[in-house]
């Protein structure tokens, strides 16, 4: 929905995404619904898409040619959505978002700002990479529990 507050950022589509022409309806996009649900958001009240609206070839990682073509689309969707808050699920989608060429682990835990708009973001990791790496949820539930804090003006509580 235009009017969600919550805006989560992923990579590119897989194959499932690109045959539905739908972000995050395979097996990531199953685990992100239970994510969704376990911090109390119904996914059709929050807004998600991808950084490429196209898949790679191959599901190789996106060139910086595809990113300067499809950053504006990008851009244009958070401008017109104006969410209170963005959370960027992976290396790729935190990178192009906050032009940084810093790790997850760099970006994780504290609060960043999306360009000139301003709106607060939290970096998290991808469900797709959750999916090889269970351990790591525990992570993606401090860090939404935490971009949750900002939204509710709790954010001193948690740390991540």
């Amino acid at each position: 929905p235009i009017e969600a507050d919550w805006l989560f950022v992923g990579e590119a589509p897989g194959s499932e995404e690109d045959k539905q022409g739908l972000p995050f309806v395979g097996r990531a996009g199953q685990l992100l619904n239970s994510i969704l649900f376990s911090i109390e958001l119904a996914r059709d009240k929050v807004y998600i898409t991808n950084v490429l609206k196209c898949r790679p070839p191959q599901n190789r990682d996106p060139m910086g040619e595809e990113l300067s073509q499809c950053e504006p689309f990008l851009h244009d969707q958070i401008g017109r959505i104006k969410p209170e808050i963005i959370v960027a699920m992976g290396r790729f989608a935190a990178q192009a978002l906050l032009k940084s060429t810093a790790s997850i682990a760099e970006l994780r835990g504290r609060q960043h700002e999306y360009s000139e708009l301003k709106i607060p973001l939290v970096v998290t990791y991808h469900p797709a990479y959750l999916l090889r790496s269970l351990l790591e949820k525990k992570k993606v539930w401090d860090d939404l529990r935490f971009a949750k804090s900002l939204l509710d003006g709790s954010e001193s509580e948690w740390s991540v």
